[in-house]
């Protein structure tokens, strides 16, 4: 039965206690003689006034916890700003009152749709980048896929995107996921460039908590901020079970793809699928978001967004680009943004020989092939092993060896099979170095003086890919030996690795002082990692049979901030065996469509069109096993549609994931120059307010560094941040100056430490939350400055100054505004905003001389009272008409969202009306997709009543007041 607006229409007024006294979500409160924040209130027991509170504090005892009180049991007082004390403010230049109104002003949280803080940010600005974060601020709810193309940085749009939402308040639990290898990159990029502190929950980190916590406490509790392999998760139930007992403002999934549904129900998607309903806000990152199936990526727009009907009868592909749920871009569609940080590739096609040994080696093989073809089941083996020999010789002995021992049992139906295979096993361990054609090609072009690589030079590393682990050590084995290299000069990555020493590995090759200079990895080097520091130079050792692989492997080093030409190298091996020959013409038509792909087009997956690596070697696999003409598969690499992008393009906002970004900066609203001059006046003033022990710290020659010696009081709120960003001594070294900080992050790839020295001081570090909660106490509880004998104001004239939020249901600002209310006489003349009085009376723009300290402020404080009600009548009004304009929203989402749900349930009736299933089972199964689907509206629909109903009386607060007499 369909159901009608009426029917699921919640009243706003049951997100705010009925209860005048009880506080609503957003208001400040004073329990067991500390401030809270209220974040959201649940009823218990309406008749006799009972509710639940979840506060997060303030006052520096509680800063950064959380707190659940009952007002059966707790005394809860509504902080009233017609309550507040006045004190005249006597210090010089008026830096007290200063200091104090600049604390108040960066806890403002504005709720527009534009970029606030992600441009001040500690990266290479360039406007692709904000693109994401701007399209999600845009939707009431802020889920989105960024899939751009391998290296353009992702990460960074994330970042951007995290630190906005951390600006409003929403961004205090962050959970992300990332692939094994990823973690310390992940967690360096959130920290040295947004100040975002992530605790690595790897192996050694879970051990490490264990010791720390009680064994029955949640990890996810502890760390506001944490990073964990999904894998980890995937091996630990107790973490999983974990899992489903917290909850985060920001999920972010790095490579998401490897969480889609393909049908196989794997233990990652059911985790990704949990966890999207964990948190507000979901984060998707992938530059290959679907495999060419609309199951697995329905998937991921499903975590993202449940109410999505992608029924192809009932697509609507304005409709779907309204919800910005995806942004897709290819180097091609930013390059202009960008010109500077991208580098033209070189790629050098090196030709290979066959040796004589190895001509011997393929008649051998086609043998074993020739065998394999006379049973059907068998036949792509004998390409699998093809595969193997295009390697190497040791991968290949090591899939003979493997095969032999699963055939062994059947030597007699086997015979002619094992016989080949151990003609070829034994021929094989008889090739040497010398006539592995392709190795020798790889020993000359590294001694060329041409090809420029000097292994002595720790700024000159190289990185090798191959097919095949055992072809992997075997390289790293003999190059060790043939280049005379220390063991510690080689290094290799493959996905049997425990996490830390994937991570060690990635880490020491971006590290100059580490003594590593080749890496030689398999295809688990080829999702994510960074690898361009101290590379340009890359060499395929086996050609991939996917143009995926390629992608992802070339982008490794040819990404955003490559400083040198990339050099992209492939072996081309030669030989006179004609179906050899046919195979490895395949091969380079693979290699020149990846080139067409980097050119023209951008996705490379267009082609074979299968959208996963298992797929696209399949296809390559198959066309060799039925020794397909080179040229006829080169014709069945042309462009076609693909149902996968069919559904992407619905989804993508901006004509075709070209880069839309228009000019969307709010500007940053200060009363000082910049944040070092804030903090060190800050620290400065605290220094004059208490007599031991005095915060240390130095400003360099050029103000733009400065050093602290952190006071205990900050020790203790880095001490559930990660051990990483913790500095020496607790000695931080902050500075102001993007190119200093990108020094630093520079220096430390120098360095014995992997992590800079140096930390980014703007708005969101942590320094400066710190900072906030030791300044707002320069004045008592309830107390606020008076800045009396200002110049600008007429000589009877008052100015008070008020912060005015609107909270929704879940406590998060939805409109915060500054507004003065104006008194001539003692009589209020209005109101009008605080950048007029500001201009007026020259705040912050320059030094103002005190010259209020005879002020007698008695009269003052008997004008709170109505100016406390002037500005909650001004607050009110003001939440009454955004209110009516967020009503008229609401009602809208509401309604399509209704009609969205009526059709999913029309489309389930008449499925069950055609079943042929029996009608018991029909019935069921009908019964268990409307149960689901009323569910899932019906959750949205309570979110979007929580997330944009204003509470009825507006949070209030009296800053300062500004008056001329003195």
């Amino acid at each position: 039965m369909n159901l009608a607006w009426n029917e699921l229409e919640l009243s706003s007024k049951e997100h705010f206690p009925k209860d005048k006294n009880t506080p609503s979500p957003g208001a400040r409160v004073i329990i067991r003689d500390e401030e809270w924040l209220v974040r959201s209130v649940e009823i218990l027991d309406s008749k006799a006034g009972h509710y639940q509170l979840t506060c997060e504090g303030i006052s520096e005892l509680v800063s950064g916890h959380e707190g659940i009180f009952l007002t059966e049991l707790d005394k809860v007082d509504v902080i009233d700003p017609a309550n507040t004390k006045l004190e005249l403010d006597e210090s010089q230049t008026y830096i007290d009152s200063l200091l104090y109104i600049e604390s108040q002003l960066r806890e403002r949280v504005n709720c527009d749709d534009q970029i606030q803080v992600g441009e001040l940010a500690a990266m290479d600005h360039a406007p692709y980048q904000y693109e994401p974060a701007r399209l999600a601020l845009s939707q009431p709810r802020q889920r989105i896929l960024i899939a751009d193309a391998v290296g353009l940085g992702k990460t960074m749009e994330a970042g951007v995107l995290v630190s906005e939402l951390i600006a409003r308040g929403r961004g205090k639990r962050i959970l992300v996921l990332a692939i094994k290898s990823m973690l310390v990159q992940f967690q360096k990029e959130f920290w040295n460039r947004f100040t975002i502190p992530l605790t690595r929950l790897d192996s050694v980190g879970i051990q490490r908590i264990r010791r720390q916590i009680p064994s029955n406490h949640n990890p996810f509790y502890y760390y506001d901020k944490a990073i964990i392999s999904i894998d980890t998760l995937k091996q630990s139930k107790q973490y999983r079970d974990h899992l489903e007992k917290a909850y985060w403002d920001i999920i972010i999934i790095d490579e998401a793809h490897n969480v889609a549904n393909r049908g196989t129900k794997a233990l990652r998607n059911k985790l990704a699928t949990l966890l999207s309903t964990r948190s507000d806000t979901l984060i998707m990152l992938s530059a290959t978001p679907h495999d060419g199936n609309e199951q697995s990526f329905n998937s991921l727009i499903q975590m993202l967004d449940p109410t999505v009907d992608l029924n192809p009868d009932k697509r609507k592909a304005e409709k779907y680009k309204e919800k910005g749920l995806v942004v897709r871009r290819f180097k091609k569609d930013i390059v202009g943004q960008v010109q500077q940080s991208f580098r033209d590739r070189e790629v050098l096609n090196l030709p290979v020989q066959a040796s004589d040994e190895e001509e011997g080696l393929y008649d051998d093989l086609l043998a074993v092939r020739e065998e394999a073809s006379q049973h059907k089941h068998r036949t792509l083996f004998g390409v699998t092993l093809e595969k193997a020999l295009f390697s190497s010789p040791a991968a290949c002995i090591e899939s003979i060896s493997k095969r032999l021992k699963v055939i062994q049992g059947h030597s007699g139906e086997r015979r002619r099979e094992i016989d080949s295979l151990n003609r070829l096993k034994t021929n094989l361990e008889g090739l040497d170095d010398a006539s592995f054609s392709k190795y020798q090609r790889l020993l000359e072009l590294l001694k060329d003086s041409d090809f420029g690589w000097k292994p002595n030079n720790p700024k000159d590393r190289l990185v090798i890919f191959t097919e095949r682990i055992a072809t992997m050590e075997w390289l790293a084995a003999r190059l060790a030996k043939d280049l005379r290299l220390k063991g510690n000069q080689i290094n290799t990555l493959h996905g049997g690795m425990i996490d830390t020493e994937q991570q060690r590995v990635v880490e020491q090759f971006g590290n100059e002082k580490s003594e590593a200079r080749l890496l030689i990895c398999s295809d688990v080097a080829s999702e994510g990692i960074n690898l361009h520091y101290f590379c340009h130079r890359l060499i395929h050792f086996d050609i991939p049979w996917s143009l995926m692989v390629f992608q992802q492997r070339n982008g490794r080093v040819d990404r955003y901030g490559q400083e040198e030409v990339p050099t992209i190298v492939y072996f081309a091996t030669e030989c006179q065996n004609e179906t050899i020959k046919g195979d490895l013409r395949i091969l380079e038509i693979l290699k020149e469509k990846d080139n067409q792909a980097y050119k023209d087009i951008g996705d490379p997956s267009v082609f074979m069109n299968v959208r996963t690596v298992e797929k696209e070697e399949e296809v390559t696999q198959i066309a060799m096993a039925k020794r397909q003409d080179a040229n006829a598969f080169n014709e069945s690499l042309n462009q076609k549609p693909n149902k996968g992008d069919d559904l992407l393009r619905l989804f993508i906002r901006g004509g075709g994931g070209k880069a839309t970004f228009r000019q969307s900066f709010s500007p940053v609203v200060s009363l000082f120059d910049n944040d070092l001059i804030y903090l060190t006046h800050g620290l400065s003033r605290l220094n004059s307010k208490r007599s031991h022990p005095q915060i240390q710290f130095e400003v360099n020659d050029d103000k733009s560094v400065v050093e602290l010696h952190a006071p205990p009081d900050l020790r203790q709120r880095f001490r559930f941040f990660p051990k990483e960003v913790k500095p020496d001594y607790w000695r931080f070294i902050l500075t102001i100056d993007y190119s200093r900080m990108s020094e630093a992050i520079d220096e430390s790839r120098r360095a014995e430490k992997n992590w800079p020295t140096t930390h980014f001081l703007w708005r969101q570090s942590p320094i400066f939350d710190w900072l906030h909660s030791q300044l707002m106490s320069l004045y008592g509880r309830s107390t606020v400055p008076v800045l009396a004998g200002l110049d600008g104001l007429e000589h009877d004239e008052s100015a008070f100054l008020f912060s005015g939020m609107i909270p929704n249901g879940r406590g998060q600002s939805l409109k915060n505004e500054w507004i003065c209310v104006l008194f001539r006489k003692g009589r209020i003349t209005g109101q009008c905003s605080f950048e007029k009085v500001r201009q007026r009376i020259n705040l912050g723009v320059e030094q103002i001389a005190n010259t209020g300290s005879g002020c007698n402020i008695d009269d003052l404080q008997d004008l709170v009272p109505s100016a406390a009600e002037e500005a909650k009548a001004h607050f009110r009004s003001i939440r009454d008409s955004f209110e009516l304009e967020q009503r008229m929203s609401l009602n809208e989402l509401k309604s399509q969202l209704i009609a969205d749900q009526n059709t999913r349930l029309d489309i389930y009736q008449k499925e069950r009306d055609e079943s042929r299933k029996p009608v018991a089972i029909a019935k069921g199964e009908y019964e268990n997709k409307h149960a689901t689907t009323e569910n899932i509206f019906t959750d949205s629909i309570n979110w979007l009543d929580k997330a944009l109903t204003s509470a009825e009386n507006p949070w209030v607060q009296l800053i300062c007041v500004f008056t001329a007499e003195g």
